[in-house]
């Protein structure tokens, strides 16, 4: 789904869009509007299965596999607001199921790329590119201010209008065709569980890929991440609290946006705090009953909001915690906002992060960068090549008070560096988590750049492997 508007650059009508998930889109050539659906046939009309877009280094410019991508990398180079000399972005074609899969590496200095597998509608190509960069950016500074040594990196299936979504054999067959996918990367990308997928997806994806986390606990691996992060993102509350110098959480009134894995532990965490009241709404009936249940006897009032209503944000409290669709902090809903914290565990907040982190310190209102606040569900699958343990103590660090990369001290590290600076947390964060990804990693650096580089030399868009 996509909003739509207009305006004018000079002589030119350009269209605007944004997605569901929140990402800001610029209409520039026909590539771009093309639906993922049109591409992925248009390359198979090529005769093409795989397709690259890689940066060079040493010339600063885009090596494209295809004379088709020249449009993309044009775009790109244009491109301000979401292109951030991406390493890489490969493509692929579903050999069976035709759906369009797509791997996007940011900066792999820290280590390999690794982010989540997203499988989500997109209306564009446009729409499917800038989602799939702005989340790798991010993943990259979430791994660089964890202190985890990885790099940036998002996967992506455009589900199409007609494909079988919700049928088991399909997913069966599409997942494992990005299984086969990440391992025809070489280990340059990581992949795990993202909107979209359930633990059986991450499953059917590992099947045919060693380059995978998230996976089950009964394939020894690390499991369902969404208490950890329920956990994390109280943590940074409590840090922009006492930062502020506002006390802890005892006796505060937290507005919920959205019920879902991550906000009920969270919810959970904050009532062992002592918030004194929460006030969380949710679109899905089923997870509404569900809450409820989870809820009875405590001090948290759940309410069913309509698709676009985002009042629950404009609640009387002391924080306010986005925990649903990306892009809702935007011109419409910050003037409207009370709380004078925002920190929630939803992805990209920020419809546009040029403007609308300003526009909430204008407002007084502390913005908790999503990046630094959700940060644990890739503490809790980063490392599963490494074992498990029992109360992990490389995962119940991000927890402590103690320890520099924790999610109470990196809290106060970019609050305090914002104020030193006079900018908005979110270029603070962006300046730190930047600094942190020059770091390389202590033993193989580069690694993942020249797994790109052989990707390339060995003409990868030609293969079959």
């Amino acid at each position: 789904m996509q909003r739509v508007s207009t305006y004018r650059r000079g002589a030119t009508v350009v269209k605007k869009s944004v997605s569901a998930n929140g990402v800001r889109h610029l209409s520039t050539n026909a590539t771009m509007q093309m639906t993922p659906c049109d591409f992925a046939k248009k390359m198979k009309q090529n005769g093409q299965h795989r397709a690259f877009i890689v940066y060079d280094r040493s010339t600063k410019t885009m090596k494209v596999s295809h004379p088709m991508l020249n449009d993309v990398a044009e775009h790109l180079k244009n491109d301000k607001r979401d292109y951030d000399g991406h390493e890489g972005i490969f493509l692929a074609i579903g050999p069976k199921t035709g759906a369009l899969f797509s791997a996007v590496v940011h900066n792999t200095t820290r280590g390999q790329a690794q982010g989540g597998l997203r499988y989500w509608p997109y209306n564009t190509m446009e729409a499917f590119l800038s989602d799939g960069l702005r989340l790798s950016q991010g993943m990259g500074r979430k791994n660089a201010l964890a202190g985890l040594w990885w790099g940036g990196g998002k996967g992506q299936i455009a589900r199409q209008n007609n494909d079988e979504y919700k049928n088991k054999a399909f997913r069966q067959t599409l997942f494992n065709e990005y299984g086969s996918f990440t391992t025809s990367l070489r280990g340059n990308y990581y992949t795990a569980e993202d909107v979209g997928l359930n633990v059986e997806d991450v499953s059917n994806v590992f099947t045919k890929t060693r380059f995978a986390t998230c996976i089950p606990k009964n394939l020894g691996g690390s499991g369902n991440p969404s208490i950890y992060t329920g956990h994390g993102v109280v943590c940074a509350m409590e840090g922009a609290l006492d930062y502020l110098g506002r006390g802890t959480l005892e006796g505060k009134k937290i507005a919920v946006q959205g019920l879902g894995n991550v906000a009920t532990p969270m919810i959970l965490r904050a009532l062992e705090r002592g918030v004194s009241q929460v006030i969380a709404s949710d679109i899905n009936l089923a997870t509404i009953a569900e809450a409820k249940k989870t809820f009875n006897g405590k001090p948290v009032e759940i309410r069913q909001s309509q698709p676009g209503d985002n009042s629950i944000l404009f609640e009387d409290a002391d924080i306010a915690a986005p925990c649903a669709l990306g892009g809702i902090l935007n011109p419409e809903t910050i003037p409207k906002i009370k709380a004078k914290i925002v920190c929630g565990a939803a992805n990209n907040q920020l419809l546009d992060p040029s403007s609308d982190d300003q526009e909430l310190a204008r407002r007084g209102i502390t913005y908790i960068p999503d990046f630094l606040a959700n940060r644990m569900g890739i503490v809790n699958c980063a490392n599963e090549m490494y074992g498990t343990l029992p109360n992990d103590p490389a995962k119940e660090r991000h927890f402590t008070r103690d320890w520099e990369n924790s999610i109470f001290v990196m809290t106060h590290k970019i609050l305090k560096t914002a104020e030193k600076d006079k900018s908005t947390t979110s270029v603070a964060a962006n300046k730190v988590a930047d600094q942190e990804m020059t770091k390389p990693h202590p033993i193989w650096p580069n690694r993942a750049w020249q797994i790109t580089q052989s990707l390339v030399k060995d003409e990868w868009h030609k293969r079959n492997d």
